[in-house]
């Protein structure tokens, strides 16, 4: 591993670059989950990605490749998810529309905040503080005048840390016994048709998300859909955990290869302050977490999960390795990723609008 800091991967090909990020994510995979945290299995090819863009590498993840692993992430979350979801939702509607909005509000007030100090230059700390919706944010902001780079550089850092705070967070909470007894099966024997039908509703949900266009849709269409069939007990979802593996490692990847030298580089001096307005902007997620936990006694680590200001993926899968309601938390993220694409952009312009001219 020592070495490897000191090697400038662009000098080697791909093929033999392929083989040995391989090596090192399943490394650094194997250390976390010695240490039982949750989501090793995303967070080692992440760190993995980072270091060799870092370092160089040109590997990139295909659009294809990442699509794929983001209908079976939808897949997963369908299958945890139960009839009380709906339940909850339906009775509950108007705490996940409360809490969501106070989340967007926190998030573009701070934005804006930022913005208005000259923290960051221009409307780049509004885009960039949006909690979701990346890609969205990103082409609007280039279209605004903002930068690019920057608002690319706060998203995904704050993907970052989110995913591995959230993980360090569930493994303090992971009882005893549950750090002990935690045994992977990692080749079930599976259920032809049911394995069958699971990836024929990621193929054609994600198809069907890509065709319609939506934000995200090859990762929402497979999840509603699958969670529809799931609960309905039409469908049971399989998903073996070696192919889980495969889908989280290709989602470390594509965060942690992003990471390229030209936007550090470019990066680098606001990084301190970007680093700021991400830790502050977590702090203010978590204070409307403990809101949830004292007055509608919500468990504490199924609060932090749903409120945590990250992708809607990555929340996914350290949820699902962990002791928590996964179907409020996805709940929660869906309502809030859905709002932001709805009235992120429209809230961004006017905050922008009403910045002070220099």
């Amino acid at each position: 591993m020592k070495h490897l800091l000191h090697l400038r991967l662009s000098r080697l090909p791909a093929t033999l670059q392929w083989p040995l990020l391989l090596a090192v994510s399943a490394a650094f995979a194997a250390v976390l989950e010695l240490v039982r945290l949750p989501a090793a299995l995303l967070l080692g090819p992440m760190i993995a990605g980072i270091l060799f863009s870092l370092r160089g590498s040109p590997l990139r993840i295909a659009r294809p490749l990442f699509f794929m692993a983001q209908t079976l992430i939808g897949c997963m979350i369908a299958s945890s998810m139960d009839v009380s979801v709906i339940g909850n939702l339906a009775n509950s509607w108007w705490l996940f529309l409360a809490v969501t909005l106070l989340v967007i509000c926190a998030s573009s007030v701070l934005g804006w905040l930022m913005a208005k100090w000259q923290v960051l230059p221009g409307t780049t700390a509004i885009w960039g503080s949006s909690p979701g919706g990346a890609s969205v944010m990103m082409l609007l902001a280039e279209s605004q005048g903002a930068d690019m780079r920057l608002v690319a550089f706060m998203q995904y850092l704050r993907v970052l840390f989110v995913a591995v705070l959230a993980s360090v967070i569930a493994r303090l909470f992971l009882p005893e016994e549950a750090i002990g007894a935690q045994v992977i099966d990692w080749f079930p024997t599976l259920d032809a048709v049911d394995f069958t039908q699971t990836l024929l509703i990621a193929a054609i949900g994600g198809y069907a998300g890509l065709k319609l266009k939506l934000p995200a849709g090859q990762l929402l269409v497979p999840m509603i859909a699958g969670s529809l069939l799931n609960m309905s007990g039409a469908v049971t979802l399989q998903l073996p955990e070696w192919l889980l593996a495969i889908s989280y490692a290709v989602l470390g990847w594509r965060i942690g290869l992003g990471f390229t030298p030209a936007i550090m580089r470019h990066a680098t001096r606001a990084l301190p302050k970007i680093i700021l307005s991400i830790v502050l902007l977590i702090t203010l997620c978590g204070l409307i977490a403990a809101v949830l936990v004292y007055a509608f006694d919500v468990d504490p680590l199924t609060a932090y999960m749903a409120t945590s200001p990250g992708g809607l993926d990555s929340i996914a899968i350290i949820s699902a390795s962990s002791n928590v309601d996964i179907g409020f938390i996805m709940t929660f993220q869906t309502v809030r990723f859905l709002m932001v694409l709805a009235i992120g952009p429209p809230l961004a312009k006017y905050l922008a609008g009403r910045l002070p001219s220099h």
